[in-house]
């Protein structure tokens, strides 16, 4: 029976639900449902890269043949061949990732949040990257971190500054390959300098790679991972080279770590759906990403080039932005007196959306720049939305 009249509780959340924030980008993707709106926001892979045949076969097979077994609990460190086929496929000749090494988390944003939960405490200092992924800053600010901006370039991070400032930090986050918000590319030599000074600093290095296989041309350049394993902790995920909706991705790192994360995670959700991790494995043992992530690269890459004509056509003088090699964004940076926030409000109203620049710094905000994602809009809308947004700028100059 219903309580009748019962007395309203007075809810007191915890300090740190007290810190917690909702996504910038979130909020706007709840404007960009209206399908009038052309939207430069969304981090989204494709729908037009899914596999979706490939996936419900594989989903059909596993059930059909090991069905008990997939909807049955599963081990917090995931499902065994999984594990086996990524260490595998992170080895190289001199140096072999072995399968215990890995854990399979719900997304790599759980494992974002684990490795917050197991290596930062309250006024922590971390390095990251100016600017930095979003869902990275807000995953650590739950545990209160002191971060440390990292100083960049038109080539990104200044490993050199890692140097400066990084005495006494609990870790540094860097997405080497074209990198979310700005699609820039870290070099080989800036790599091998980041990983050498890390590890003389003994600061762990994250290395988060969920766009590494996104180049459009050439071989994906080498691993951080690979370079010093018993430093670096690398993150995957088969969002951007499958689909996000599986929500699958994986931590690999020292034997110790792993199982540090592993004990967060049994008090988080015990363990990533089986069933999931064996249609993956079922649909990528055979060498399918082989054939499935050239099409995603040829296809991003007419997309990007689509939007890089366009502006260089509708944007006018005095805006700069970069030219990825790979991946699903572009950084634009407007004059120094043009709030990107101001020009979102603006844009919206003409049915464009994108992602204000501000947000993705951990510290001091650079207002005038913004994220333009180009994967999920088709051309004729893209140079629609590109004019658009040309003019509403040029109305600012």
């Amino acid at each position: 029976m219903k309580l009748e009249n019962p007395t309203p509780i007075n809810w007191k959340f915890s300090e740190r639900a007290e810190q917690l924030q909702s996504s910038v980008i979130r909020e706007i993707l709840k404007v960009t449902m209206r399908p009038e709106v052309i939207s430069f926001a969304g981090g989204l892979p494709s729908p037009e890269t899914f596999p979706v045949e490939r996936m419900k076969a594989a989903f059909d097979k596993v059930l059909s043949e090991q069905g008990k077994t997939a909807l049955q609990y599963g081990p917090t460190d995931g499902y065994a061949p999984l594990r086996e086929f990524i260490a595998a496929s992170l080895s190289t000749a001199d140096c072999k990732i072995l399968p215990e090494q890995i854990l399979m988390v719900s997304g790599s944003q759980q494992g974002l949040d684990l490795l917050g939960k197991v290596l930062v405490d309250e006024g922590s200092k971390i390095l990251v990257e100016t600017p930095s992924y979003l869902g990275a800053l807000q995953a650590f600010s739950v545990y209160q971190p002191q971060f440390e901006s990292v100083d960049t370039d038109e080539h990104g991070l200044i490993p050199a500054s890692v140097a400066a400032k990084g005495e006494g930090a609990r870790l540094m986050y860097a997405l080497p390959n074209f990198q979310n918000p700005t699609g820039r590319t870290l070099s080989i030599e800036r790599r091998m300098e980041l990983v050498e000074t890390c590890a003389r600093m003994g600061i762990p290095l994250i290395e988060d790679n969920p766009y590494g296989d996104l180049c459009y041309s050439g071989e994906p350049l080498p691993k951080m991972l690979n370079m010093n394993p018993d430093g670096v902790i690398y993150m995957g995920s088969f969002s951007k080279v499958l689909t996000p909706g599986i929500r699958l991705g994986y931590v690999v790192g020292p034997v110790p770590l792993i199982r540090k994360l592993e004990q967060a995670k049994q008090a988080a959700d015990l363990h990533t759906a089986q069933l999931t991790q064996m249609v993956v494995y079922e649909v990528i043992k055979d060498g399918f990403l082989g054939e499935h992530i050239p099409t995603i690269r040829t296809f991003y890459s007419r997309q990007c080039d689509v939007m890089l004509e366009a502006m260089t056509k509708f944007f006018p003088e005095g805006v700069t932005w970069t030219r990825p090699e790979g991946g699903m964004f572009i950084w634009v940076t407007l004059p120094k007196h043009i709030d990107s926030k101001v020009l979102l409000d603006e844009a919206i109203q003409h049915n464009i959306a994108f992602v204000p620049g501000g947000p993705f710094y951990a510290n001091e905000a650079e207002k005038n720049t913004l994220r333009l994602s180009f994967v999920t809009v088709s051309p004729e809308r893209i140079n629609e939305g590109i004019e658009k947004l040309g003019k509403l700028i040029q109305a600012k100059m």
